[in-house]
């Protein structure tokens, strides 16, 4: 019965609104769709006793439901729309509608510099624009934390593969930022439902992946803020570049108690699950369980997978600390392995490779996968001790 609980009530407004999203943007004439257009009310029958609270469940649903609308407007935005600087404008945005309880703090090439990024200021030494390294920090109203959490979402806003160019998908790589799109829009879910107890830091990387005089190349060596050494055998092997320099943040400067990750990291991961479930690594036996548990919830699909360490074998360089890329099998797997060279092994952190449920082919647009998720994992980590 859909009156017997909130979060039913919770489900059903999100589920609702969401099937009112239409992107406009680019269409129009008789080419705009408005879904529900002679829609004026909508009555909720239930035969027992609505719960208490009710109204406020519904709103709930709807800021929910908001935040997968900037998630799908970000992934669905061509490149010449929306490149690494109107990204951080965006985040700028969400802070300023938050009613301050959230602040947005943007880190440029220099700062960056100062802080030894050099892995993902590497990958964005071609972008068009100077590096946009965003940080979104949620603080509860009444000031009280009970945990401090990150969110970390890949931020290529196109990826042309560099110099290991892409020979197939390339018209689909705006999805590449499906990670900061939906750590953007859970951002803007959270700043509207201002849940209590929890800090949550929101930091995306942004560039771009493109090939110019000034782009990084195959045999490169970079240096992650952790002191890393990375020997780059594959440009396309570019998003866990970013993200090491992301999760170094999360981890030192931060100090976040537990993080989380998204990212349209593979076609391996793709190829292993399909394109309705992302996969999800992490050593955290907690946290695999509550990732399990959240994405039953808000019913995006998402299936622990193995991190077979024997396989840092294939991550290892014979002039580096580190390389990039893996050999031909288990992709996927070498990838979050290599992750784990940026994050203190005793933080519970988990990489979930999102690349397949970010897109939907047969609608040619967006899903708005990864949002409500974050946005779940935020509110309980707010309700523990």
């Amino acid at each position: 019965d859909v009156g017997s609980s909130n979060s039913q009530l919770t489900d059903l407004s999100t589920s609702f609104y969401s099937t009112l999203y239409a992107d406009n943007r680019f269409r129009t004439g008789k080419k705009v769709k408005t879904p529900a257009e002679d829609l004026e009310t909508l009555s909720i029958m239930s035969e027992k006793a609505v719960v208490e609270g009710a109204n406020a469940s519904l709103e709930t649903g709807k800021k929910l439901a908001s935040g997968v609308f900037l998630t799908k407007d970000i992934v669905n935005s061509p490149h010449n729309v929306l490149n690494s600087l109107s990204l951080a404008d965006t985040a700028k945005r969400i802070a300023e509608q938050s009613g301050g309880v959230i602040t947005c703090k943007i880190l440029g090439k220099a700062e960056c510099e100062e802080r030894g990024m050099g892995a993902y200021l590497g990958v964005a030494r071609a972008s068009e624009t100077e590096p946009q390294f965003i940080h979104l920090t949620y603080t509860p109203p009444d000031g009280k934390v009970n945990k401090k959490v990150g969110v970390i979402g890949k931020g290529l806003l196109f990826d042309t593969g560099g110099y290991n160019i892409k020979t197939t998908m390339m018209e689909l790589m705006k999805f590449d930022c499906g990670g900061a799109a939906a750590v953007l829009g859970a951002a803007r879910a959270i700043g509207a439902m201002q849940p209590p107890g929890v800090e949550a830091h929101f930091v995306v990387a942004a560039c771009e992946n493109m090939i110019n005089e000034r782009g990084v190349v195959p045999s490169d060596i970079l240096t992650a803020s952790n002191g890393k050494t990375i020997e780059v055998l594959n440009t396309d092997a570019e998003g866990r570049l970013t993200l090491a320099d992301a999760l170094v943040y999360c981890d030192k400067e931060l100090d976040c108690s537990s993080i989380i990750e998204l990212s349209t990291l593979t076609g391996a991961c793709m190829i292993a699950l399909g394109k309705g479930v992302s996969g999800v690594w992490t050593d955290d036996e907690d946290l695999a369980a509550e990732l399990t548990e959240i994405a039953k919830v808000t019913e995006e699909k998402a299936w622990r997978m193995p991190l077979e360490k024997s396989y840092n074998k294939e991550l290892e360089s014979k002039i580096a600390d580190i390389k990039n890329i893996g050999g031909r099998y288990g992709g996927a797997i070498t990838a979050a392995l290599f992750l784990q060279n940026f994050v203190d092994k005793k933080k519970p952190f988990a990489h979930i490779d999102i690349a397949g449920p970010v897109w939907d082919e047969g609608a040619g647009s967006a899903t708005g996968y990864g949002a409500k998720l974050v946005s779940e994992w935020v509110r309980r980590n707010g309700e523990k001790i």
